[in-house]
């Protein structure tokens, strides 16, 4: 065989960090595709994991020889995905998370007729946060998430059609000239690394198509504290994002002005009954607008757990986002005084 000719078809590119309660059922669902194993290659990327992750991913190697684990030295998901594009040779690559759902046995399957029918660079796939084992609090986490109150609008990753998109928010398989076109994922994020890479393929005129055959479940988060943590990085990747494009959306940037704004006016209110009534009564309409939107959307999906926890909920994701953008911004302040 010649040297040029790659191995295998598909490359499954997973960066991962402490997942070992979902990484082995993630692995089970990519070696029960309905794909030619000998066509195939997993390529895993830890970030020093501290848990069993490494232990439950070797078990797999020793039945598949096509996986490989390596070491992200750089912890991020960004290295992560670079580590595992730049260790194998196959033509198509998908990214793929250790904490998702694949429902169809023919995913991979799919992907390959969808890049050999279209003249596309790039798939991009619905990531619905409903996959079927999932409890109460987190079934209302995913329901919040998908509805107009609780995600930047615009988005295809809860979207249910085909067709040509921008591939933005919901890009996620690729063909490999497409990293020689417009480079791999930008390291310095430790969030929105995806969003940044198929923004520069979007506006290299590279063609992305949508599909809901290619749709994979991710697992919400399970608590306040990691719904937190994930929205606070999710609103420092998006500071970054329109920093380095010079792309300024209001509806982004909404929470971090609402964060800055509750704790401008809670500061002043010590100094002013008349600010201080004022904030309350901000804060009162807030709350307001939260209970009955987590009402309606509770009544529409039938979901109890929407009302119950959805004024928890929706806080986290604006404060979270909003804390994100603005650690973002004083992270840009503070290197432009550096610089000065």
């Amino acid at each position: 065989m010649s040297e040029n000719i790659p191995k295998y078809d598909v490359a499954v590119v997973m960066p991962i960090l402490n997942e070992e309660k979902f990484i082995g059922r993630t692995l089970e669902q990519i070696y029960m595709q309905d794909f030619p194993m000998d066509r195939l290659e997993v390529v895993i990327a830890d970030g020093g994991s501290v848990d069993r992750t490494k232990e439950i991913v070797e078990s797999f190697r020793s039945r598949f020889g096509s996986l490989k684990l390596l070491d992200n030295a750089g912890r991020k998901p960004s290295s992560g995905r670079n580590v595992g594009i730049r260790n194998t040779t196959a033509p198509y690559i998908i990214i793929l998370d250790g904490h998702c759902y694949i429902p169809d046995s023919n995913l991979l399957k799919n992907m390959l007729e969808l890049f050999q029918q279209h003249e596309v660079d790039c798939l991009c796939r619905p990531q619905p946060l409903t996959p079927p084992d999932i409890n109460e609090f987190e079934q209302a986490v995913a329901s919040c998430r998908g509805s107009s109150l609780g995600h930047k609008p615009g988005s295809e990753i809860f979207a249910d059609f085909e067709a040509i998109v921008d591939p933005t928010s919901s890009g996620a398989m690729y063909r490999r000239e497409v990293f020689e076109s417009v480079g791999f994922f930008d390291e310095r994020f430790d969030a929105c690394e995806d969003v940044d890479l198929n923004y520069r393929l979007h506006q290299s005129g590279l063609k992305a198509m949508l599909s809901p055959r290619l749709k994979v479940f991710y697992y919400p988060r399970s608590s306040i504290p990691g719904l937190w943590r994930q929205m606070n990085r999710y609103g420092l990747g998006r500071f970054r994002f329109s920093i380095k494009h010079k792309i300024f959306s209001p509806i982004q940037w909404l929470a971090g002005a609402g964060v800055a704004g509750f704790l401008l006016l809670a500061v002043l209110s010590l100094l002013s009954t008349t600010i201080f009534s004022f904030l309350r009564s901000m804060t009162g309409i807030y709350i307001l607008i939260v209970i009955l939107f987590s009402l309606l959307l509770a009544l529409k999906k039938k979901q109890p757990g929407c009302l119950l926890y959805g004024p928890l909920i929706f806080p986290t994701i604006h404060f979270g986002l909003g804390t994100g953008i603005l650690k973002g911004l004083f992270e840009y302040l503070g290197r432009k005084n550096v610089s000065k």
